[in-house]
């Protein structure tokens, strides 16, 4: 039995802490906040979009960023630093706006995607969780621009396995009848069977209570992580305001925070802050909510009912470390939402909320092993924190077992 300490107490920590446990290793968890799941894992989205995780850096995604800068409403901000760090992040995400490879990790996440659903529901099963709020109601993709959606409908032709479904606009009505009340004139929509919903901040909850009642878990930790003590091509301990923790191994699952731990170690994690923002609104018997998870592909905002509430989660803004709620971005967000779903939910009652998700220029997480012997990564999953962290979770602990990985990691390594 090795002792994994692993640091992080958002839904990829935790998850990885239980694919740990369940392959009979040890396991203390660290986190610096008060409870878990109240960093990036707290009010995102919601959705669990196996299927949908194309990345953000595409062939067309520089000249629309032009445009997205120029509107008020837009997907986008962007403030300069005098950070090398950011510029370094955005010169690598150019370069990963190219057609060739988005698809090759479209590919890539898709095979990560598939696997993260049958390890989660794995994890319900072993766990025996009980989540109140997890539906799976599918997922629909709406365009407002006629070509956009012929290109991306021209795509499903050749791979059609009754999964996707490309919809009119009087089809994508029909499914979601709450579209009626929209503003938006659509071209069409992609419909994805089985995709799900869920409270991903209930959820770690849930899974940190089943944590302390397993036999191998050690226990959380409530301390900042400060850095990490190497010596002879091992970490010996981390550094903390609790003291130094010793393990057999180490993983870093802290979102944003594993870079600064990561510099401490001698790694270069190319991990950029996307701040998000979200909306969270009580929906009441008077309302029509969707049903069906909706993103809307222009705007780039997400439509999810989470049990008697409606999440609205949007925005893509590298502003660096900020996490403080903007108000013209959530006035913006209230617009978005007034303008789809106007009847969805109470929006005078919306709770706000803010949030830094870690990603890479590529899109794709960080998973597997480092030059240190004893120190593994599970970083860097973006705005798909929630959909992949059980796969991730699972790989890392396949890996820290000492056998190989169930997936192809072509991609998905940290590039030494």
């Amino acid at each position: 039995m090795k002792h994994c300490v692993v640091i992080g107490g958002g839904v990829v920590g935790l998850a990885t802490a239980w694919a740990l446990l369940e392959r009979g290793h040890a396991v203390s968890l660290v986190e610096r906040e008060v409870g878990v799941g109240l960093g990036a894992s707290h009010a995102n989205g919601g959705q669990l979009s196996y299927r949908y995780v194309s990345p953000l850096a595409d062939e067309g995604v520089p000249l629309k960023a032009l445009r997205w800068l120029l509107d008020a409403d837009g997907p986008l901000r962007f403030k300069p630093e005098f950070s090398r760090h950011q510029w370094g992040w955005l010169m690598a995400f150019l370069r990963a706006c190219r057609g060739p490879v988005n698809r090759q990790m479209t590919a890539r996440l898709l095979a990560l995607g598939a696997y993260s659903q049958a390890s989660f529901a794995q994890l319900q099963h072993s766990a025996g969780l009980e989540l109140a709020h997890l539906r799976s109601p599918g997922k629909l993709v709406v365009y407002r621009k006629p070509a956009e959606f012929r290109r991306v409908a021209a795509r499903l032709l050749p791979q059609a396995d009754g999964v996707e479904h490309a919809l009119s606009h009087e089809e994508c009505v029909a499914l979601e009848p709450a579209l009626a009340d929209s503003q938006a004139d659509l071209a069409g929509g992609i419909f994805t069977a089985g995709e799900a919903v869920a409270d991903c901040y209930l959820l770690c909850v849930s899974l940190a209570q089943r944590l302390r009642s397993h036999a191998n878990f050690r226990g959380f930790v409530h301390a900042q992580a400060l850095g990490l003590r190497q010596g002879a091509g091992r970490v010996q301990a981390l550094l903390s305001t609790q003291g130094e923790i010793a393990g057999d191994e180490f993983v870093l699952a802290a979102g944003l925070h594993s870079r600064e731990l990561g510099r401490s170690a001698g790694l270069r994690l190319p991990i950029y802050p996307l701040k998000g923002y979200s909306l969270t609104a009580p929906i009441a018997a008077q309302h029509r909510p969707p049903e069906i998870s909706v993103t809307d592909f222009e705007k780039k905002v997400l439509y999810a009912r989470i049990g008697e509430q409606m999440r609205v989660a949007a925005m893509v803004d590298l502003v660096g470390e900020d996490p403080r709620i903007a108000p013209a971005r959530i006035a913006s967000l209230r617009r978005h939402v007034q303008a789809t779903f106007p009847n969805s939910a109470d929006y005078s009652q919306a709770s706000e909320w803010a949030g830094l998700r870690p990603a890479t220029p590529s899109g794709a997480p960080i998973l597997g092993a480092t030059p240190l012997r004893n120190l593994w990564l599970n970083v860097g999953h973006g705005a798909l924190g929630f959909t992949f962290s059980f796969g991730t979770a699972n790989i890392l602990a396949e890996l820290i077992s000492g056998r190989a990985s169930p997936i192809a990691l072509d991609g998905l390594e940290l590039r030494k």
